[in-house]
């Protein structure tokens, strides 16, 4: 099954759009490539961009302290396994901690390094980190893996705590919900939301082998799916045909 995720605020697709770049890193620096990890240095350099909003660090340590409230309730509740719920707390109790104590926002420690801002200042420039441009960054990308695996991991650290607290606030998100099974019909899918739910993020699973495309748009009342066929030449069709799919709502 092929997984889509659609958000339904700027919070949750901020979010997402971390997540995603944090899962990048992790895969390129595993590597040992001097391409790889240039490129793990540019997604650093995305991830302190999107991270550089002024009230991301407030807005997910709120997040964090909103659910600890929230399941704090379910105690005493007989159908609730306290040592689960116990779990749970505990790995937000670490998130928020970890988030809290770091002064500023994400990647704030990277700025005063001048090396590294230089190079940030010239990566989004095509060709711009040539040697004759960057002699001192060609010259780390001649040490060996290792060295340049561990600088990258030095250069990450103020970063993780807020990796850490998207990692729980996602999983949480993602848990509220329940896959249930709906049918397009002649390609189109639409569900009306109950008002006041406030759900915040859609998931999607369909069958590769269908070969469609799902364009997905939803607002606070309503959700509506298109699939579409991919043609030879890239563009996507509306499709006509009866396909089933998986839908979760999560709030």
């Amino acid at each position: 099954m092929v997984l889509y995720e659609h958000p339904f605020n700027e919070s949750i697709r901020t979010m997402l759009r971390l997540e995603h770049m944090f899962d990048r890193l992790g895969q390129l620096m595993a590597r040992t490539t001097t391409i790889d990890h240039h490129y793990a240095l540019a997604t650093i350099f995305e991830i302190m961009d999107v991270a550089s909003r002024a009230d991301l660090k407030s807005d997910l340590l709120k997040d964090l302290e909103r659910h600890k409230t929230q399941l704090a309730g379910y105690r005493g509740n007989p159908s609730i396994s306290e040592a689960a719920l116990d779990d749970v707390i505990a790995r937000i109790d670490h998130a928020f901690a970890d988030l809290n104590q770091h002064a500023g926002k994400a990647g704030n420690a990277l700025t005063g390094n001048e090396w590294l801002m230089s190079i940030r200042s010239r990566i989004a420039i095509p060709g711009g980190t040539c040697e004759f441009d960057l002699p001192a960054y060609y010259a780390w990308q001649q040490h060996d893996a290792g060295r340049r695996q561990a600088d990258l991991t030095q250069w990450t650290e103020s970063l993780m705590p807020l990796a850490g607290a998207l990692q729980v606030l996602l999983q949480l998100l993602r848990e509220s919900g329940s896959p249930h099974r709906v049918a397009a019909t002649s390609g189109q899918y639409q569900q009306s939301l109950a008002p006041g739910r406030g759900y915040q993020l859609l998931r999607l699973s369909i069958d590769p082998a269908l070969e469609l495309v799902p364009e997905i748009s939803g607002h606070r009342l309503m959700v509506l799916v298109r699939l579409m066929r991919q043609e030879a030449d890239g563009r996507l069709r509306p499709s006509s045909a009866d396909a089933s799919f998986d839908l979760t709502l999560c709030a």
